[in-house]
C-alpha cells in the first residue's frame, strides 16, 4: 500500500528538481491508495493549502502550515482525515458524471499553468456546502455565496516570486491530493483529465468550473438523485406527458386533460378544467418557441371557454348569471352530427353542486399572462373577450348587502371542491379576485361603460387590500392581541369589530405561531376566525401584491420556520392542520375521501409547487423554492406524477390519488422555467401598486 507523501518529502523532491510540482493526486481504493503522480516537468506557482476530497461524502481543506504530521499522514487517508482539525466539507453530492471535461480542455489548461495554481478561496456555508472563488481570474461561471470563513491567503505576483525565489525553497511546498472511494485502475494511472463540481441544476449553492488537473478520466461520478442526467430526463418526461395530455376540438388544441391515469376510472378526470389548465397554460407560455413552446393552445383555450361563458347556464330550475365560467369542459363526438361537440359543466355535476367561483378569476389571470407573454394584445381588445371580463366582473361588483368588500362564497368552489368549512369569505377566492381586479384593470378599455366599471374597480381594489391585510393578518404580535381580546363591544370605537371570543382560537395555532413569520388566515366573518393555513390564498396574496412587502417577507419566513409541518417530505400542504375527530365529522360531514392529512385535508398537493416558487422568487428567498424542488424530484416522477401525496409530511401516494395528474406536471415545469429564468416572474406577479399601498380609509389600527 502506498502511502501520502509528507511536505518534508515533497519539499526534498523540489530540492532534487528545482521546480515546484503542479499539482498532487492520490485517489484511494477501500483502504488503500494509489499514487497518481504529479506534473513536476512544469514550473508553476504551488497553491496555499492541501485540499483532500474524499468520496464518501466529505472533503478536507486545510493550510499547508497546519498539515498532519509524517507519522499521521502514513496511516492512510481515513486516519489523516480523522486527525486534521481545522478542516471544510464538500458534500458528495457536487461531484456528477458530467463533471469530467474533454481532452482538449485538459490540454489548454496544461498549457496555461499559472492559472491551474492561481489561489482559490474555500468558503463555508451553513447549509454544508460550499463555494470555490479564484482571487486572480474573473470567471462568470463561478457561482458564490455569503460565507463565513476563508481558507488560504493570496499569492505573491510572478515577479516577486522570481525575486523571493530563495525564500521559497525554506518553505515547505504545497500539494493538492484527491481521495476516492472508486476503484481506479493502474492502468489508468497515465490517463490525465480536467475536472468540474458541477451543482445539482435544483440547488442554489454550487461548485463550477473547479479545474483539477492531472485527474484520471476514469473516475466515476457520485450519483446524485439531482443530477444533470436523472433531472433532464425528468423534465424530458414531463414534457412529454403535458403534450399528451392535449385535447383537441376540429384539429385545434384547446386544452389538457386532468389526469391520464390508465387504470383509474376516469370520472370527470377527462375534461379540460379552468383551474388545472392555468399551470399548463403557464408553460406553454414560459417555454420559448424554439423549444417547442406553443402560446396557441393558450389562445385556444381562451376563446373556447369564453364561448362557453354565453351558454345558458341551468341547474334544476335555476339559471346561473350570465358572467359564470365552467368548471371544466369536455370534447365529444356526436356521431348523429358527425362532427365533434363541447359539453361544459357550471357546476351541476360537480360534487356539491357548487357553481366554481374561481374558474372567472383564473380565465382572466391567465389572459394577462398571455398579453404579457407574447405581447399579443390584440386577442384582450376584441369586444367578446371585452364583454366576457366585464360579465364576470359584473357579478362580483353588483350591489348587495354585503358590508365587507370581501366575496361571500359557499364550501366547495375552489380549488377545495369539497365541504371543508371554508363557506363566508375564504381567503384563496379574496386573493383571486384582487388578482383578476388588478389584471382586468390593465386590459379593460374605457370605451362606452368600460369608464365607470374602472372607477368601481379602483374603489374595490381600494377597499379589499386594506380589509385582507388588516384583518386577515396574524402574526405572533396579533395573536397575543386577539387572546385579550373584550367582547360585546359596539359602536364605531369597538376593538374587536368582529366579536371575535378569544376562546374560539384553538390550542394548536398557539404553538404553530412562530416568534417570526405570520400569514393570512383562511377566513373572517362575525364571531369566526379561520385560523388554518391556505398556501394558495397568501401565495396568490404575494404574487398579486395584495399581501404587503412587509407581510410577504413574513409568509416566508413562516415557510422557512414552520419547513416540516408545511412542506414536510413532498411540497406541499394544501392546508394546515387537518381537520380530526369530531370536527372532522362536523365541518366535512363525513366525507370518506378528506380524511385527516388526506387530499384536501391536509394532503400535500405537488401542483403548488409552481406557486411557492414564484412567490420565493418575488420575495427575493428562491433557496427555499430550490430545497422544495430538490424534495420533488427525489420521487415525483417515480411514483407517476400522482394528484396528491398523503400522510402528516406528505410520505404516502394519496389513495385515491390519480397517476399522470397533468397539473402535477405542468406545476413542476413551472417551477423549473421560474428557477432557471426568474424573467418568466412578471407573466404571474404583479408589482405593488403605490396608489393603493396605503388606503385613505380611516379605523382603528388595533384590529
Amino acid at each position: 500500500m502506498s502511502t501520502l507523501r509528507s511536505p518534508c518529502d515533497l519539499l526534498e523532491d523540489v530540492k532534487e528538481a528545482e521546480v515546484v510540482p503542479a499539482l498532487y493526486f492520490t485517489l484511494s481504493v477501500g483502504d488503500s491508495e494509489k499514487e497518481l503522480g504529479d506534473s513536476s516537468e512544469k514550473e508553476v506557482k504551488s497553491p496555499d493549502f492541501f485540499i483532500v476530497l474524499k468520496h464518501e461524502g466529505q472533503c478536507i481543506v486545510t493550510p499547508i502550515e497546519e498539515q498532519p504530521s509524517e507519522t499521521t499522514t502514513e496511516k492512510g487517508a481515513d486516519d489523516a482525515s480523522e486527525k486534521s482539525f481545522d478542516f471544510i466539507m464538500f458534500e458528495k453530492s457536487k461531484f456528477t458524471e458530467k463533471s469530467l471535461c474533454s481532452q482538449n480542455e485538459e490540454e489548454e489548461a496544461l498549457e496555461s499553468p499559472e492559472e491551474a495554481s492561481q489561489t482559490e478561496n474555500v468558503k463555508w456555508t451553513d447549509n454544508g456546502k460550499t463555494s470555490l472563488e479564484s482571487n486572480q481570474r474573473e470567471s462568470p461561471k463561478i457561482s458564490t455565496e455569503i460565507f463565513q470563513d476563508t481558507v488560504g491567503k493570496e499569492e505573491s505576483s510572478k515577479s516577486e516570486e522570481e525575486n523571493e525565489s530563495t525564500d521559497k525553497l525554506d518553505k515547505p511546498m504545497k500539494t493538492l491530493r484527491v481521495q476516492s472511494n472508486e476503484n481506479i485502475s493502474k492502468s489508468n494511472n497515465a490517463n490525465v483529465a480536467q475536472m468540474s463540481l458541477k451543482p445539482s441544476p435544483s440547488v442554489g449553492s454550487s461548485l463550477e468550473n473547479l479545474e483539477l488537473d492531472s485527474l484520471l478520466p476514469a473516475v466515476r461520478s457520485v450519483d446524485s438523485p439531482l443530477g444533470s442526467t436523472e433531472n433532464g430526463a425528468m423534465l424530458e418526461e414531463a414534457w412529454e406527458g403535458l403534450q399528451k395530455s392535449y385535447v383537441y376540438y376540429k384539429g385545434k388544441p384547446v386544452g389538457t386533460l386532468a389526469a391520464m391515469d390508465p387504470i383509474a376510472e376516469a370520472l370527470n378526470y377527462n375534461q379540460v378544467f379552468i383551474r388545472d389548465f392555468v399551470p399548463s397554460g403557464l408553460a406553454c407560455l414560459m417555454r420559448p418557441a424554439n423549444a417547442g413552446g406553443d402560446p396557441e393552445i393558450v389562445k385556444n383555450f381562451l376563446l373556447k371557454t369564453l364561448h362557453l361563458q354565453g351558454w345558458e347556464k341551468r341547474i334544476d330550475n335555476f339559471t346561473l348569471g350570465e358572467g359564470v365560467m365552467p368548471a371544466s369542459f369536455k370534447v365529444l363526438y356526436d356521431s348523429h352530427r358527425q362532427k365533434e361537440t363541447l359539453v361544459a359543466d357550471f357546476g351541476g355535476s360537480a360534487i356539491g353542486r357548487v357553481a366554481p367561483v374561481d374558474s372567472g378569476f383564473w380565465w382572466i389571470i391567465l389572459l394577462r399572462s398571455y398579453t404579457k407573454c407574447t405581447h399579443d394584445y390584440t386577442l384582450s381588445e376584441l369586444p367578446e373577450v371585452q364583454k366576457g371580463m366585464k360579465l364576470i366582473l359584473n357579478l362580483c361588483l353588483s350591489d348587495g348587502f354585503d358590508t365587507f368588500p370581501t366575496l361571500l362564497c359557499a364550501d366547495g368552489c375552489s380549488m377545495i371542491d369539497r365541504r371543508m368549512g371554508i363557506y363566508g369569505y375564504p381567503i384563496e377566492i379574496q386573493a383571486l379576485f384582487y388578482f383578476a381586479l388588478r389584471s382586468s384593470r390593465q386590459m379593460l378599455k374605457p370605451e362606452r361603460d368600460g369608464k365607470e366599471l374602472i372607477e368601481r374597480i379602483d374603489k374595490r381594489i381600494r377597499a379589499l387590500s386594506f380589509h385582507i391585510q388588516k384583518y386577515y393578518w396574524l402574526d405572533f404580535t396579533q395573536l397575543n392581541n386577539i387572546y385579550r381580546y373584550k367582547t360585546e363591544e359596539y359602536s364605531h370605537t369597538a376593538v374587536n369589530k368582529f366579536n371575535v371570543i378569544p376562546e374560539s382560537i384553538p390550542d394548536w395555532v398557539f404553538d404553530f405561531m412562530p416568534l417570526r413569520g405570520g400569514y393570512l388566515i383562511g377566513n373572517v366573518s362575525p364571531a369566526r376566525m379561520d385560523f388554518r393555513w391556505f398556501l394558495v390564498g397568501n401565495c396568490i396574496a404575494i404574487l398579486s401584491s395584495l399581501a404587503t412587502p412587509a407581510q410577504a417577507t413574513a409568509i416566508m419566513d413562516l415557510i422557512e420556520e414552520r419547513w416540516e409541518d408545511l412542506i414536510g417530505e413532498m411540497p406541499l400542504k394544501i392546508v394546515y392542520p387537518a381537520l380530526e375527530g369530531h370536527e372532522w365529522r362536523t365541518v366535512t360531514g363525513f366525507d370518506p375521501k378528506n380524511t385527516r392529512w388526506s387530499y384536501h385535508n391536509g394532503g400535500s398537493w405537488p401542483v403548488l409547487i409552481w406557486l411557492l416558487t414564484a412567490a420565493c422568487i418575488k420575495t427575493g428567498r428562491p433557496q427555499i423554492a430550490k430545497r422544495a424542488i430538490e424534495l420533488i424530484e427525489q420521487r415525483l416522477s417515480k411514483d407517476g406524477w400522482p394528484e396528491y401525496y398523503d400522510g402528516k409530511t406528505g410520505r404516502y401516494v394519496g389513495k385515491q390519488a390519480r397517476k399522470y395528474q397533468t397539473w402535477s406536471i405542468s406545476g413542476y415545469l413551472v417551477a423549473k422555467m421560474l428557477i432557471e429564468n426568474p424573467a418568466n416572474l412578471p407573466i404571474i406577479s404583479l408589482e405593488e401598486d403605490k396608489r393603493i399601498a396605503k388606503p385613505k380609509l380611516t379605523r382603528s389600527i388595533s384590529f
